[in-house]
């Protein structure tokens, strides 16, 4: 793929709702078959016992896995059929980071993993999803542009 298909998809992913009313302090990195995200704990992603929650968690997850298989799809937006998650230990300070990877791919199964790590690069979380080709094409309507 390309650098300017990398960078659309960046762009695309911090304008979304999400990420601009939420979860504002997110970080977006995507290559080839491979994305990396990032975001700075804040209170308001704890749940009761002060850490964060396993929604949290699950979202760095799978959009770190998602766009790492829309790396290697340039016409469409890819979908998340299923994803599975392990929380292995809570984290209420610092940067977290998920990196996402694609594991397998057929013309209509993506299989995507990605591990998430606190900022001492401890694994926090990690899970695995399939994937599928949408009809809905990349285009500036969704913010790909």
């Amino acid at each position: 793929m390309s650098k300017e298909h990398y960078d659309k998809l960046e762009r695309m992913y911090l304008q979304a709702n999400i990420n601009t009313q939420i979860f504002d302090t997110t970080t977006v990195r995507i290559s080839e078959e491979m994305a990396q995200i990032g975001l700075k704990i804040s209170n308001k992603y704890f749940h009761a016992l002060g850490a964060i929650h396993g929604s949290v968690y699950f979202k760095l997850l799978d959009d770190a896995a998602f766009f790492a298989v829309n790396s290697m799809v340039k016409d469409v937006f890819v979908l998340t059929s299923s994803f599975n998650i392990n929380l292995l230990r809570p984290a209420n300070t610092g940067i977290i980071t998920a990196v996402g990877k694609v594991k397998f791919k057929s013309r209509n199964l993506f299989v995507a993993e990605a591990t998430l790590y606190n900022e001492d690069g401890k694994e926090i979380a990690f899970g695995t999803g399939n994937f599928t080709k949408s009809k809905i094409e990349l285009s500036e309507k969704i913010g790909y542009l």
